[in-house]
Formats: structure tokens, sequence, C-alpha cells
């Protein structure tokens, strides 16, 4: 697994419950190799614009990305996981998008 790629992740849900979803992987976290990743979803109406990103089915990387649908990459839902919990890789993202997005998480850190 590597920076960059859509994986499917066994993901808290709000309700309490696990349930295997797509996660972009943004980094490999030493000493372990856990995985720090954003969530991804298909409830566009979702999105904090300006922050959040979409994946649509019109955007150059999208078919690579492996995911089925338009979907929204939530910059807000960052996580730290373990490899053990990764069923498997999608596909992935391009590495402007990658870029582009871990600019906006620095951007809001740097508020």
């Amino acid at each position: 697994m590597r920076v960059g790629d859509v994986v499917l992740a066994e993901l808290l849900q709000a309700d309490g419950a696990f349930k295997f979803r797509p996660a972009i992987i943004l980094a490999t976290m030493d000493p372990f190799g856990d995985l720090l990743i954003f969530g991804v979803s298909t409830q566009l109406r979702h999105e904090v614009r300006g922050f959040d990103e979409v994946i649509s089915f019109e955007a150059e990387d999208f078919l690579d990305s492996g995911l089925l649908q338009a979907s929204l990459i939530r910059v807000g839902f960052l996580a730290t996981y373990p490899k053990s919990r990764i069923a498997g890789i999608l596909g992935a993202i391009s590495s402007e998008r990658l870029i582009r997005l871990r600019g906006k998480l620095a951007a809001f850190f740097l508020k």
C-alpha cells in the first residue's frame, strides 16, 4: 500500500458500527506503519466547500481511483488505521490531487 492509494477500510460510522468504506492513504505513520487516511463518501451533499473535494466521473483520475460512484473525499474525516483494518486496494488518485488534498489539510492547521 502506498500514499495516494484508494483502499477499502473498516471505518467507524457515526452509529458506532464498523463498515467497509473507501478511504485514501495520506501517509504512513512511523514507527509502526499505521496509515493516516481520509474517508470517502458518496454523500456529496455533505461537502464542506473549499475543504473537501469531489471526485466526479469526469475527473482525469476517476477511473484509476477504483471508485464506482462520484464521491466526496472528506478532508475532515482524518483517521489513523492499522494495515490490518484494510481489506484491499481499489485504485489510486493522481499525485496532483494528493498534493492538493495535503495542501488543504495543511492550510487548515496553519490558520
